[in-house]
């Protein structure tokens, strides 16, 4: 195997811990990289950025190698977080982790390590990259663990980011991780997955988000246009969220309970939950549905944009599978009309929830296609 200078993306968790051990056992030149995208509230007790990179010095101690800390938060505020703030006040539900790759990790710190003399970088991410000797093109995997794989986060990758890139944990399971970890005397071996978004962490979502955008409260409104209560601005919510509504109390009528019943509903009773359905901009007010089927939260048809596809070209119209978040099994679906910007998706079987802002990530079997930010869906007119 040929020997490569390869820098490893160290976040102090043990995946890219066991990435960098893979690489040096294997003969590579290995140098860490510890990058830090946040640095607004250091002091914060969510902030675990100098914890973490404590974390990642040690596991680059035991592991025998150089580890540089890199401070990319001015890119990550221009390129990441603006366009996070903008789509919520757009009233969509912007996905930072899939912006956060493309332009951070795959990007700024991929330039950063070719600066370095580097071959390849590698990060602790389930997925892998396999080329494709009859068009000879790079094709982005699922991992191996599903449930794991992270490939709906790395599709806007393209042909020059993926040529650069090893995933070799994308082979394990995680299980097999952890123990490799175990087994070397990693540090962080039993560190527990981060979870959240990647510069807010464990803290509240509505505290953080509250820091930069103005609250503008409204009315909260059911699908026979009763006013249930007032929200408090309608960036604040998400298309499908439960928690948090503040009208747990609040019971359907019994004309309104008849209606929802009759839409096909069966057992929607009178104490079922609320769900947010819609969001309207226009009239700042935000729609609730009782029942988790309510056919407010079904779509069938999806408009996706601002495209971005592995192959550099709009894969041909037909059969296909995709998801519409990240935590869905795929779904059957039509490409209808796919051009290098836009196109529509078809499911057989009602999506729930599909929410603009997020994305959907089409797949081939185990290949992931790319895909594109969610436009809009087919779901009933408002009252």
């Amino acid at each position: 195997m040929h020997k490569q200078r390869i820098v490893v993306g160290l976040s102090g968790g043990v995946d890219s811990a066991v990435t960098a051990h893979l690489l040096k056992q294997q003969g590579h030149e290995v140098i860490g990289i510890f990058m830090k995208n946040w640095e607004d509230d250091d002091d914060s007790e969510f902030c675990s950025s100098n914890i973490d990179f404590v974390d990642a010095a040690a596991v680059a101690d035991v592991i025998g190698i150089e580890i540089e800390h890199v401070n990319f938060a001015a890119d990550y505020k221009d390129r990441v977080f603006a366009e996070f703030l903008r789509e919520y006040q757009a009233g969509r539900t912007p996905n930072p982790d899939i912006l956060c790759n493309a332009e951070i990790k795959f990007k700024a710190f991929l330039d950063h390590a070719m600066r370095l003399g580097a071959e390849k970088i590698a990060t602790g991410h389930y997925a892998r990259v396999r080329k494709n000797e009859s068009t000879g093109l790079h094709e982005l995997l699922k991992g191996l663990d599903p449930a794991k794989d992270q490939s709906y986060f790395l599709h806007r990758l393209n042909q020059a980011q993926l040529a650069k890139t090893l995933f070799p944990v994308g082979e394990l399971k995680k299980t097999e991780v952890r123990r490799i970890a175990d087994e070397i005397g990693l540090p962080n071996a039993r560190k527990k997955d981060s979870t959240g978004i990647c510069f807010i962490g464990e803290r509240p979502f509505r505290e953080f988000l509250n820091r930069y955008i103005a609250k503008a409260p409204g009315p909260i409104r059911n699908d026979q246009g009763r006013v249930l209560g007032e929200h408090v601005g309608l960036s604040f919510y998400t298309l499908g969220q439960r928690q948090g509504l503040g009208i747990g109390g609040v019971k359907a009528r019994g004309a309104e309970l008849k209606a929802v019943q009759a839409l096909g509903q069966r057992g929607v009773g009178e104490h079922e939950p609320w769900f947010v359905a819609r969001k309207d901009m226009a009239t700042n007010t935000l729609w609730v549905v009782q029942g988790h089927d309510h056919p407010w939260l079904l779509s069938t048809q999806v408009q996706v944009q601002d495209c971005s596809w592995v192959a550099g070209a709009a894969p041909a119209a037909g059969t296909l599978a995709a998801k519409t978040r990240y935590r869905q099994a795929d779904a059957a679906c039509q490409l209808v009309a796919p051009s290098l910007t836009h196109a529509a998706l078809r499911f057989d079987e009602p999506q729930w929830a599909v929410t603009p802002g997020q994305s959907a990530v089409l797949y081939q079997g185990e290949v992931c296609l790319g895909g594109g930010v969610i436009a809009a869906s087919n779901t009933p007119a408002l009252p």
